[in-house]
């Protein structure tokens, strides 16, 4: 195996890999992008100059880029938008090739709609391509239609999205390992490419698991926004599973925040969905908080701002970020 003590997770440090070193310390914050960066709130996304706001991204200094993984378009859905349109693990090799060191993260794969052994082989393909890059988040899913599409049964996603996990990481990591499980056997084959480094993967909300189990294997926990407050509770909650597991080893919790960046650098603090609205010195003191609690990883979606993204990028990028490094 590579760089894994135990199957579950043992003592995965990644001293040695180049994306988490630049973005995921202990008690620093780093801020990444949902993709499409784009004005689209709930509209079906346009697409238009994603290369070019990636490459933006690079240059101010965000961290990492990140994508949904979405099949289909469900007019009924809570959140109707389609992610970034094109498949998650394609457009981000995309990007990959168009951008030279910013991270590119998958928020998240839907392990239960994608057999682990086809994901093992993209995701070690990429590591290869792209060493050191790619961030791995994954999660049970919950659109049903895209369960429906592929005849997935949804209340039976927790179990499928373990065996999925298992066999994956056998086949990522072991060689020439024996497994059998419902998605098919691996006996006296072996994976290739393996990847070059260990890919660090971070589990979604609860997956449809326990805390404990996801203290225990995951490389990181990505969870919804609250409050601070609530958000430092859940933070001291996950720590303690994993010192318990694991020691007093470091895994980053992320979370997503969704941004409305007035011009006014002043304006005041409005709550919307998920998110907040305010101006630049605002949001400052928003992310103090967070990062306070105990969150590493930022991942700002602007889709909402009737500003610019471009502008918006600009703004975090060159008056924000420098603040927290």
């Amino acid at each position: 195996m590579i760089g894994r003590k135990k199957h579950g997770g043992g003592s995965i440090l990644f001293e040695n890999h180049p994306g988490w070193q630049n973005m995921l310390q202990k008690d620093h914050i780093s801020f990444g992008l949902t993709i499409p960066i784009e004005n689209y709130d709930k509209e079906t996304p346009l697409m238009d100059d994603q290369v070019q706001k990636a490459q933006l991204a690079e240059e101010l200094g965000f961290h990492c880029l990140w994508l949904q993984d979405v099949l289909l378009e469900d007019p009924t859905f809570e959140d109707p938008a389609t992610g970034q349109i094109f498949d998650s693990l394609i457009y981000l090799t995309y990007l990959a090739s168009r951008t030279r060191s910013i991270n590119l993260g998958t928020a998240a794969l839907v392990m239960p709609l994608r057999h682990p052994l086809r994901t093992a082989k993209e995701l070690a393909s990429i590591e290869r391509l792209f060493p050191g890059r790619l961030m791995a988040g994954i999660s049970s899913g919950d659109r049903r239609k895209d369960f429906e599409g592929l005849n997935i049964p949804i209340m039976e996603r927790g179990k499928w999205f373990r065996e999925a996990y298992d066999f994956f990481t056998k086949a990522l990591y072991e060689e020439y390992p024996e497994a059998v499980s419902s998605f098919g056997k691996l006996d006296k084959s072996n994976l290739v490419p393996k990847p070059p480094n260990r890919i660090p993967v971070f589990m979604t909300g609860y997956c449809q698991q326990t805390i404990d189990w996801i203290a225990e294997h995951g490389d990181g926990w990505m969870f919804y926004p609250q409050r601070p407050e609530q958000q430092k509770q859940t933070i001291d909650m996950y720590r303690e599973k994993v010192r318990g597991f694991h020691g007093d080893v470091f895994r980053p919790f992320f979370m997503p925040l969704p941004v409305i960046l007035s011009e006014n650098p002043e304006a005041p603090v409005k709550k919307i969905p998920a998110g907040y609205q305010t101006g630049r010195e605002g949001l400052k003191d928003i992310i103090e908080q967070y990062r306070s609690a105990g969150v590493n990883h930022m991942m700002f979606g602007l889709s909402k701002n009737q500003r610019p993204t471009a502008e918006v990028m600009q703004e975090i990028g060159e008056d924000i970020l420098p603040y927290f490094k």
